[in-house]
């Protein structure tokens, strides 16, 4: 019905970010923030399809890593924490760019991000003042209007502050550039309140906020972003196995939302440059259209945070050990899941444009069923005789599945490239057997898988279980 006689003969290769950032903004996946005023800061707002988008990515991730496993609880931190906060974990003193500003047209640059693009060096551990003598050596120019009439290079530091409404020593607070602080900051609540013991983890869902000099790839690097964020607390004896163990959940993870294996990749960052809480970290890098870039990241904190928050803090964080019966200060392995990130790999991982049989190509989002916006779209063949009637009886049903869209606009093959752009794994239509008792169709509906275009026959009674087995897990 529609396109039933038409097959896919292949796949476009191409992803373009182009398509793909037009059909976020046509679609309502993703629009330009303050787009009215003209934009504002690498800001965007997800629309109607990528909140749903997002909300499915969360609440996949919440019971995959908190609500499935015993280990596992969750917590919902505040966003402005304690300043001294971010005096404990090294914000306040080392969480900086270096920059520099083109005097001719004002752009503020990355300083290290300048020499690797127009040299290809790289400029970590070098001063200020290294860099400074190597863009000028160099006669390195601003990227933005060609001028090598560029200030020294200074740091900057990434924090947004806020004055807060208090007297006091210092009224200066910060958003936090990170999540992984506050559950640093509650941990010993959540061990008080619970009957967790060693290892165990704490995940977190949140924003964050850092102020990049340099945001762009559209909502790769934003300088608002959230983050899914587990901290796993663990005895350092065995932290070997457990890294391990989290980096296999971790890609596991991927492929689960439908990221293909070739397109994602390890990268262990050299002994030489770690973080300085660090003893090992290894990143999930993603093939996007515009480069191989991070995707999320794993890493064996020690015992620093803890440690440094027992020292500002001047509290006792230690635990009681079950196996040894003594008091510890646990160790942590963190695994972080950027989630713009996510959805931007899932879009352009989804993201084709087939050519068919009969030369006419259409654009398709084959996002897993999981994650879809809309995750079944019904059609009434057209709008009388009883049929959008019945549609919508049919619609009530399936709603156990999530969000389901009713679709009476247009001819029904239009209506099925519509959700294909969408990424609606599945249409059913109703037609006007579905109401004819003399029919051998009766009390049926046509189903059209968004991937194959292949469509069948099925029992409304059937329909829940049919859905369920092939779509959505069962459930």
């Amino acid at each position: 019905m529609g396109d039933s006689k038409q097959k896919t003969k292949g796949a476009n290769a191409s992803k373009s970010m182009e398509k793909i950032v037009s059909l976020c903004k046509r679609r309502g996946f993703v629009f330009p923030g303050s787009e009215i005023y003209g934009g504002f800061g690498n800001s965007y707002t997800y629309g109607p399809l990528g909140a749903e988008l997002k909300k499915n990515i969360k609440d996949l991730w919440w019971k995959t890593f908190v609500q499935n496993r015993e280990d596992m609880v969750g917590i919902d931190g505040d966003i402005i924490l304690h300043p001294r906060t971010w005096e404990a974990s090294g914000h306040v003193g080392g969480f900086n760019d270096q920059m520099v500003d083109c005097k001719n047209c004002k752009a503020r640059l990355r300083a290290d991000h300048l020499v690797e693009e127009a040299i290809q060096m790289d400029c970590e551990g070098k001063s200020d003042e290294e860099v400074t003598e190597i863009i000028r050596g160099n006669s390195i120019k601003c990227p933005k209007c060609g001028s090598t009439d560029l200030t020294e290079v200074r740091k900057f530091n990434l924090m947004f502050s806020t004055q807060m409404a208090k007297t006091g020593e210092n009224s200066t607070a910060y958003l936090r550039p990170e999540t992984a602080q506050a559950i640093f900051l509650e941990f010993k609540n959540v061990v008080d309140s619970t009957r967790l013991k060693l290892p165990f983890g704490i995940g977190q869902i949140g924003k964050a906020f850092r102020n990049e000099i340099t945001p762009g790839n559209f909502i790769f690097r934003r300088l608002e972003f959230e983050q899914m964020e587990i901290e796993y607390f663990i005895r350092p004896e065995n932290w070997e196995e457990i890294f391990e163990n989290w980096f296999s959940e971790m890609k596991k993870w991927c492929a689960d939302i439908g990221l293909n294996p070739a397109n994602f990749h390890e990268y262990e960052h050299p002994t030489e440059k770690l973080s300085h809480y660090s003893k090992r970290t290894i990143d999930i890098e993603y093939d996007f259209p515009f480069g191989r870039k991070e995707l999320y990241g794993l890493a064996y904190r020690t015992d620093f945070d803890l440690s440094q928050h027992e020292k500002f803090s001047r509290k006792n964080l230690h635990i009681h050990d079950d196996a040894t019966g003594q008091k510890i200060l646990p160790h942590v392995i963190e695994p972080t899941f950027g989630l713009d990130r996510t959805i931007l790999a899932v879009l352009c991982e989804g993201f084709c444009e087939e050519t068919l049989e009969d030369g006419s190509t259409r654009a398709v989002l084959k996002l897993v069923p999981a994650l879809a916006p809309v995750k079944i779209a019904v059609f009434p063949l057209m709008k009388k005789d009883g049929l959008p009637e019945k549609s919508r009886e049919i619609m009530e049903k399936l709603r156990i599945f999530g969000n389901i869209e009713y679709d009476q606009s247009g001819a029904i093959g239009k209506r099925y490239r519509r959700h294909d752009e969408i990424g609606t794994p599945v249409c059913i239509t109703v037609d006007y057997d579905t109401l004819d008792e003399n029919s051998a169709d009766f009390e049926s509906v046509t189903i059209r898988d968004r991937d194959t275009m292949q469509q069948e026959r099925v029992k409304i009674a059937d329909l829940v279980s049919v859905l369920a087995e092939r779509y959505f897990g069962g459930c």
